[in-house]
């Protein structure tokens, strides 16, 4: 059977390119974007040229009110463009950055950051656990900067260890129903985070790529792949494990 994947903030970026990597390994996706239909429009459009299903719904990571809604919406593309009741892996990708000291933090970044980072993906998962066929994957996104510093992220990282922390509790509490939840940790990638800070900022750029044993940040193509990879039953033993994926960032 096809395997189905819901890949949150897939519009763009990291979680775009995942789509794309999980559709060319024979998987149907659920493209989620925030605001940008136009773009999961193109995502869609892209994974049904290579033969594969997907479907694009609307989905903001940061209102948790709005879950049950989404669950309902999910259910109905499940039946009609599956004709299923499930899916079989969940991607929490969807995210934004903001940069500020800890002493500069203002209480509505930290809110921005904590609801889309943590309290979104807590929710959300919670929301979707009926919905996720036993023996299915969870993948959720985190950050090389949980394990390095670089001053200004703090209230980002923070919230990604958090995460990091609840994977490790929902593969406790999720093995009994087969489900394998790990945590993909990207070092500097050249996206549109930030506005598009490493890929944009020649200096910058340079600065990560001079910290990186293999001398260069990472582009989409080095993660997308790496993730579908691990959805597969090649992976199918890994479970409750923190993977960095940054060509060495630090070391």
């Amino acid at each position: 059977m096809t395997k189905i994947a819901l890949v949150t903030g897939s519009s763009r970026g990291l979680g775009r390119n995942t789509a794309l990597a999980i559709a060319r390994k024979g998987g149907d996706v659920i493209v989620t974007y925030h605001s940008r239909s136009g773009d999961a429009d193109k995502v869609v459009a892209e994974i049904q040229a290579m033969g594969r299903k997907a479907v694009a719904l609307q989905l903001d990571t940061g209102n948790v009110a709005g879950f049950a809604d989404f669950a309902t919406r999910l259910k109905d593309a499940l039946g009609t463009t599956w004709q299923r009741d499930t899916l079989d892996h969940l991607v929490n990708n969807a995210g934004h950055g903001d940069y500020a000291l800890i002493a500069d933090t203002s209480e509505a970044q930290f809110d921005a950051l904590i609801n889309v980072h943590f309290k979104g993906v807590f929710f959300l998962t919670q929301t979707l656990l009926p919905l996720i066929a036993d023996g299915g994957r969870i993948v959720n996104l985190s950050s090389g900067l949980t394990r390095f510093c670089a001053p200004g992220f703090g209230a980002y990282a923070a919230a990604k260890g958090a995460i990091e922390v609840l994977s490790l509790y929902l593969a406790k509490e999720l093995g009994n129903r087969g489900i394998a939840v790990n945590t993909v940790a990207p070092g500097a990638i050249e996206t549109d985070f930030l506005g598009g800070a490493v890929r944009d900022t020649p200096d910058m750029n340079q600065q990560f790529a001079d910290m990186t044993a293999l001398g260069r940040v990472g582009v989409p193509d080095d993660i997308g792949p790496m993730i579908a990879s691990l959805l597969s039953e090649d992976n199918r033993w890994v479970n409750a494990q923190r993977i960095e994926v940054s060509g060495g960032q630090a070391i």
